[in-house]
């Protein structure tokens, strides 16, 4: 049994371990995403106006959002703040808009604006995502290598996530075989959690993967887990969850997507699923005010999210409270409410904030940075391993070919 669990452990680990190492340097640096991607593109998120002494009055993310798409018919906005933080642009995501004229998708080079909330001037504008090592891009690069590799869709399958939550689920796998291995004798379980720090070498070397990989347990599993949930919840995780606990659907389990060439003008308008959201958050008795508001046209969903100008990444606790509205009846379609639902539902809630380590706030997300680069440490660490224990193996294996050869036959040289 032991045999088998090591030729497991063995190749499962040699098939993760550069997309672990990837997600684990990735993942390491952006757990401060916003942060350095502010440092480095302060075009993107400080107001030019907030510069000069009297910087005058800041309108509402819904009536610069009118004036984008006034200045600009080819485009929709997708997603603004209601309110800019003190200081800030505001941020918005925006798409081409179907030309009735010609009846296809103009083409646009960026799908992120930065506006200033006071003068309303487009400061900066890029593709969130795009392959590119440029300032502007450089994180949301990062970003999307760390849960899709930036894989291409074919044939309409996500390919990236497919993949990366594959890997979550060879992952968590392996993790309980890895612990049980770490422990192959129980009367000596002290050196499973030792290290040999003045041999150093490959003893230290195997003890940092072994016994580095017992202590953090319990956080690498939490990765995987919800690695898997957020890249297979609907192929993987909500049929699990739903043999021990009823799921509340929302729209985007229940709809079907439309091709973004065939997506119609929605009838109600972002002022409408603002109030819509606001009313429907009152009798809900939801606390925060309403700080954005997003159009999947795909779905033909309005989501109105709830939290403080500065708040709108969910930086504590189970994130932001999110209620959806039908596009075209405003009707109400359901929501997501930290704490709320079922046990399956709260615990879906929790994936991204666990993964993230924003459910404890700065101090998780100083944890799950430090995570990233351990992870990183045990997929090399797990390599080298390998490649010594290999070399081993060959040296052996020639010895042995060496012995059996007659001397007049002279020696063998085994071709690899």
């Amino acid at each position: 049994m032991r045999a088998l669990l090591v030729l497991l452990h063995r190749w499962f680990g040699l098939a993760v371990a550069v997309f672990l190492f990837i997600a684990g340097v990735t993942g390491a640096v952006i757990s401060w995403d916003h942060e350095l991607d502010a440092w480095l593109n302060p075009q993107l998120f400080h107001a030019h106006s907030a510069e000069r002494a009297e910087a005058g009055r800041p309108m509402p993310g819904l009536e610069l959002a009118q004036r984008v798409e006034a200045a600009e018919p080819k485009l929709r906005v997708t997603y603004v703040l209601t309110e800019a933080e003190p200081g800030h642009t505001i941020s918005m995501m925006v798409e081409p808009r179907l030309d009735p004229a010609t009846g296809k998708l103009p083409e646009l080079d960026y799908n992120q604006i930065a506006v200033d909330p006071v003068t309303g001037d487009i400061q900066g504008r890029r593709m969130w995502g795009a392959i590119s090592l440029a300032r502007e891009n450089l994180l949301p690069f990062l970003y999307k290598l760390h849960y899709t590799m930036h894989l291409p869709d074919l044939g309409g399958i996500e390919t990236g996530i497919w993949l990366m939550g594959i890997i979550g689920i060879v992952w968590a796998l392996d993790c309980f075989i890895a612990l049980y291995l770490s422990f192959p004798n129980w009367r000596s379980w002290r050196k499973s959690l030792a290290f040999r720090w003045r041999e150093g070498g490959h003893k230290l070397n195997f003890d940092l993967h072994r016994s580095g990989g017992v202590w953090i347990w319990g956080l690498l599993l939490v990765l995987a887990v919800t690695s898997v949930s957020m890249n297979l919840e609907r192929q993987v995780m909500r049929p699990i969850l739903q043999t021990v606990s009823s799921l509340t659907a929302g729209p985007f389990d229940t709809r079907t997507p439309i091709a973004p060439d065939k997506v119609p003008e929605p009838r109600i308008s972002r002022e409408q699923a603002v109030a819509l959201g606001r009313a429907q958050g009152q009798q809900l008795g939801l606390t925060e005010p309403v700080g954005g508001v997003f159009y999947s046209g795909m779905f033909g969903v309005y989501g109105v999210g709830f939290f403080q100008p500065g708040n709108d990444h969910g930086d504590v606790g189970l994130g932001n409270a999110w209620l959806y509205f039908d596009a075209m009846t405003g009707a109400y379609e359901g929501g997501k409410i930290p704490g709320r639902g079922s046990a399956g539902d709260i615990f879906l809630q929790a994936q991204f904030p666990l993964h993230s380590g924003r459910i404890l706030g700065l101090t998780g997300r100083v944890l799950i940075s430090l995570m990233g680069v351990l992870v990183a440490m045990l997929s090399v660490t797990g390599v080298i391993i390998w490649v010594r224990k290999r070399r081993a193996r060959l040296q052996q294996r020639e010895r042995l070919a060496a012995q059996k050869t007659p001397a007049r036959e002279g020696p063998v040289v085994e071709a690899r």
